[in-house]
């Protein structure tokens, strides 16, 4: 049985058929500005998405041609932090899944625990750090809850992303992301065990989006785009506007890997 939001989705796509989409976080909501033909549905249009509260987060659909190929984009994202839903997002993934998108590309604004990893920089996402111990599934009846992630990142996705940031001479970090819960910032004491426990970068969302695309059977891959310096490893003050402010730079970066991206695979 199609989902409502599926339905509504399909409707509304009026025969178009990608088998990529995006979530864009934070600093990469323009690049809804580079679709052509842009299809633009409000996630309130369709039944059981999210209504995302966080500023920058768009809500919303957008669909069309990029490089030539199509795509879904997901311009905004809800989060575990707005209500204390860890599948918050599941309708959202459930509907792609339904809609036979194939490939899931995820990107967000991160926190660097590492010196070397500059603010504007973008990081592919080699593996992951569930540090909140949350998890979508939780409550899932069936055995499909017992979800591998050995490689829930796909090493075709994570090989093409690298030779698409090649192509536009762009540099791509491999780095393990560590999720926490939000929405208060990290310690600088949590930063220090997020670097002995092997991250390179922390935030506040994707990782329930990577357990969910799994469970439904999609390719995932991901990025961060740096947008400041752990807690303690500059003496300043970490806030949601310098988050707003730098995530743009990285994210000019991440837009070109993309558009590269989805012009060999799209």
């Amino acid at each position: 049985m199609i989902a409502p939001a599926t339905e509504a989705l399909i409707q509304k796509l009026n025969g178009l058929a990608p088998r990529i989409a995006l979530v864009l976080g934070s600093g990469l909501g323009s690049l809804v500005d580079a679709v052509e033909n842009a299809i633009r549905i409000p996630y309130s249009d369709l039944p059981g998405f999210p209504h995302s509260g966080v500023s920058g987060h768009a809500g919303e659909v957008v669909a069309g041609y990029l490089s030539g190929k199509p795509v879904l984009m997901l311009a905004g994202r809800a989060h575990y932090y707005e209500k204390g839903d860890a599948s918050v997002m599941r309708p959202v993934i459930a509907a792609l899944a339904d809609l036979g998108i194939e490939m899931l590309i995820l990107t967000n604004a991160a926190g660097s625990v590492r010196h070397d990893l500059v603010p504007g920089s973008v990081m592919l996402i080699d593996d992951h750090i569930n540090y909140s111990g949350l998890n979508p599934l939780i409550g899932e009846p069936s055995d499909q809850r017992f979800v591998g992630m050995t490689a829930a990142y796909d090493k075709k996705l994570k090989d093409a992303l690298t030779i698409a940031a090649g192509e536009v001479g762009e540099m791509l970090a491999p780095g393990v992301y560590m999720w926490f819960s939000g929405p208060s910032f990290e310690t600088p004491a949590e930063i220090r065990m997020a670097r002995t426990l092997g991250a390179d970068a922390v935030g506040m969302s994707t990782v329930p989006e990577v357990i969910l695309a799994r469970f439904f059977g999609l390719r995932v891959a991901a990025c961060s785009v740096i947008t400041n310096f752990g807690a303690g490893m500059t003496g300043a003050e970490l806030s949601h506007e310098e988050t707003k402010d730098v995530a743009p730079k990285g994210g000019a970066r991440l837009q070109k890997i993309i558009r590269a991206l989805v012009r060999e695979i799209g």
